[in-house]
């Protein structure tokens, strides 16, 4: 077997590091299930087959340690009478743990965890079956043939039942669907060779998960994959049957997937020949391109079959694991055609001032128009190719629910709904932490223990609700309990005690404003320091991140009856469109979705109370935000502009000086010597080069609710920014120029 190079190397590793992180959530998924139903031996078999491929895996990588603890579990798993062991459900989980450790350790190439625990939990699980064994040798001695007739244990079996095995898998053929069939004669109607495959996998190939995949994009440089046995969720085969639709002769095709060290031998079979001539106008190469990126990247999606083309040929494998950071770089480059767009049109419009009567002018804005759709259609499946179903994230709380539960003696019920909503990749992991510690929070601080439910007149289990759905161009995330809700007395008593509000401000407080204290940091109403909660560390940085996400964070709750966090997030944090408009000569923007309407209200319509500026629109006091100093026009009855924008359930009304229309702006990150304040979040470039900053929202009503809590009032910017804010507002203003 041939050596691979340093470079194959640290590329098979990494493919196995992230092949395993989706091994290790299967192994945990089938442990609940386990734990649900003890002594489901599909169940246990599916375990096996997990442990098995990554102790494969990990071989080939050359991470003995794992590779040898796994094969310890898979011994064990392979012994029937382990199967209706009770407590071989925590053993896969104490399994799981100490797989992810050791996987973190080979990634960071740091210190190897201990694995005494584990393998003597191993151990005590084989010795059982072990010693109901012995004291049952003789009457296994009186009947040797009927014991191996029923197949013994995984040693028991030996050399016999291994060639037995082989034999039947290499003389059984697999199964193929009606669909599978239909394309098999659509194919040959089309005018291609149709050829079943068997490739029997060398014993000895070092990278067995990844054979699969070299095999498929071998084949698919001379023809179309019609279907592959096993499934592509399937632990690595020893063995693959293939349909190929495909022109060229047997040889070639056998010559292509004979791959050396990989596959030992290859059988070709023809099952279908033309029927018809080949149709010029397809190209099975062109067709078959699409499934060859290797599944070795991070970011899954289906490959949509083109309009028109049979379903004959498109290929059953579908999916195609694609590198973020190329769609990143993607995206970046639509951003950069956003813009240039805008430079065209631009240019456009200043042509046709100069020139109004040109003929040529209607060309350009029917070229222009053309342009404009294509690239609208460009960016949209940009950005839905950016999408992720939030499954990926939600995968991993059942077992966290089940630990935490569990960990605080807690009956708990996780509800999952909304799996498939998709969000932003970026956005996915970047919440990874604040669900997490919602989730954590509402099992070990909000549900109460079954004895204090059921006193209550509700049920000994609790349950914890994650739901997940679109509302307009938002993503809204729910983390709901049915537990004892947020007491509001204890959190102003609490808040009074840590000094966070005094007792003036505690006073004026309204029940919404009492809850958003949760908020502050080293804010918490426990009793007691537990590893779950206490520490007064969570919510704060749920907010702060949901801030930064340009997104917000609301609670509902009612005392006895239980909590609800929303998490309320823009599909994308690339691109959006924007209100622009000027304040003392400078232009800003803000997300449109923001913008619940725009009115125009006389100077003299604008009250203070308590100081505060306000107006009276369609009876409701709004509370005013003027974002710029008052001038000495800005009097009696000169119009004003007011954004009147909704954040967190709160309307506020933004006083700005002149509107400059709708835009989509493609939002570039500012560095922080750059604008160091966090009340603008980003920045654009307009088609005539002017830089326009994008203002956070969420950062400035939270700096106006800290001024003041109440909603009756309202603050001046002045007042609201810092001298430091002032500064660098100027500075980067003072670039649009």
């Amino acid at each position: 077997m041939s050596q691979f190079s340093d470079e194959r190397g640290a590329e098979l590793r990494e493919f196995f590091f992230e092949t395993a992180q989706e091994l290790l959530q299967s192994l945990n998924d089938e442990a609940l299930k386990l734990e649900k139903q003890p002594g489901d031996v599909e169940t246990v078999r599916s375990i096996r087959r997990i442990v098995h491929t990554l102790k494969g895996d990990a071989a080939a990588c050359g991470f003995r340690e794992l590779s040898e603890t796994a094969h310890e579990l898979e011994d064990a798993l392979a012994q029937e009478s382990t199967a209706g062991n009770t407590s071989l459900a925590e053993i896969v989980f104490k399994a799981a743990d100490v797989f992810a450790a050791m996987l973190a350790a080979y990634r960071h190439k740091s210190k190897l965890p201990a694995t005494a625990t584990l393998r003597k939990m191993v151990k005590e699980l084989v010795m059982a079956p072990a010693a109901k064994k012995a004291n049952g040798k003789k009457s296994q001695k009186a009947a040797p043939k009927a014991n191996h007739a029923k197949g013994g244990t995984h040693k028991a079996s030996g050399t016999e039942a291994k060639a037995a095995r082989e034999a039947k898998t290499s003389s059984a053929k697999a199964h193929w669907t009606e669909y599978e069939e239909a394309s098999v004669r659509n194919a040959a109607a089309t005018g291609h060779h149709v050829f079943h495959i068997d490739a029997i996998v060398d014993p000895n190939c070092a990278m067995p998960i990844a054979a699969r995949q070299l095999v498929l994009n071998g084949l698919g440089a001379i023809g179309n994959v019609l279907a592959v046995r096993p499934e592509a969720n399937t632990a690595s085969a020893k063995r693959l049957e293939i349909l190929l639709a495909s022109q060229k002769a047997a040889e070639q095709v056998g010559a292509k997937t004979q791959i050396p060290t990989v596959i030992s031998s290859v059988r070709v079979e023809v099952v279908a020949e033309p029927t018809a001539p080949a149709e010029a106008d397809v190209s099975i190469d062109e067709v078959a391109a699409a499934n060859q990126a290797p599944e070795t990247d991070s970011i899954r999606m289906p490959a949509e079959e083109p309009a028109g083309k049979h379903h004959g040929l498109a290929a059953t494998e579908n999916i195609l694991r694609v590198d973020a950071e190329r769609i990143d770089n993607v995206l970046n480059l639509v951003g950069e055609l956003i813009i240039g767009k805008s430079m065209l049109q631009q240019a456009l419009n200043e042509f046709a001032r100069h020139y109004p009567k040109e003929g040529m002018r209607g060309r350009f804005v029917d070229a222009m128009a053309f342009q404009a759709r294509v690239l609208n259609d460009l960016q949209r499946s940009v950005m839905k190719i950016r999408m992720v179903p939030v499954e990926q994230l939600f995968r991993r709380f059942p077992r966290m629910v089940r630990d935490v539960a569990k960990q605080c003696g807690r009956d708990v019920e996780l509800v999952m709904t909304g799996q498939d909503t998709d969000l932003d990749k970026t956005l996915l992991d970047a919440i990874t932490e604040p669900l997490t510690h919602l989730v954590r929070n509402a099992v070990g601080h909000g549900i109460e223990r079954s004895e204090d439910r059921v006193r209550q007149g509700k049920p000994a289990q609790g349950t914890v609700h994650l739901k997940a759905y679109h509302q307009g161009n938002q993503v809204v995330v729910e983390v709901t309990d049915n537990g004892r809700g947020i007491d509001a007395q204890k959190v102003r008593a609490r808040a009074l005690e840590k000094g966070l509000i005094t007792g003036e401000q505690a006073a004026r407080l309204s029940e919404a404003d009492i809850q958003a204290l949760v908020f502050r940091p080293g804010f918490s109403t426990a009793d007691e320091i537990t590893e779950v909660s206490g520490r007064g560390v969570g919510l704060d940085v749920v907010q702060s991140v949901l801030q930064r996400l340009k997104g917000t964070v609301e609670i509902e709750s009612r005392a006895g009856q239980g909590t609800t966090f929303r998490l309320k997030l823009p599909l994308t944090l690339a691109i959006i469109k924007a209100l622009l408009f000027r304040v003392e000569s400078r232009l800003y923007a803000i997300p449109l979705n923001t913008v619940a309407e725009i009115a125009r209200a006389n100077e003299s319509e604008v009250h203070r109370v308590d100081h505060n500026e306000v107006l009276q629109l369609r009876n409701q006091v709004l509370p005013l935000l003027r974002l710029g100093r008052p001038s000495a026009k800005t009097e009696g009855h000169s119009k004003i502009f007011v954004l009147v924008i909704t954040m967190a359930d709160r309307k506020l009304g933004l006083i700005v000086d002149a509107l400059e229309g709708e835009e989509e702006l493609v939002i570039k990150a500012l560095d922080d010597q750059a604008v160091a304040t966090d009340l603008v979040s980003g920045a654009s470039i307009l088609g005539d080069g002017r830089v326009v900053l994008i203002l956070n929202l969420a950062a400035v009503v939270e700096r106006f609710a800290k001024l003041r809590p109440s909603e009756a009032g309202s603050i001046s910017f002045g007042l609201l920014l810092s001298n430091a804010d002032r500064t660098q507002l100027s500075t980067a203003g003072g670039a649009q120029a």
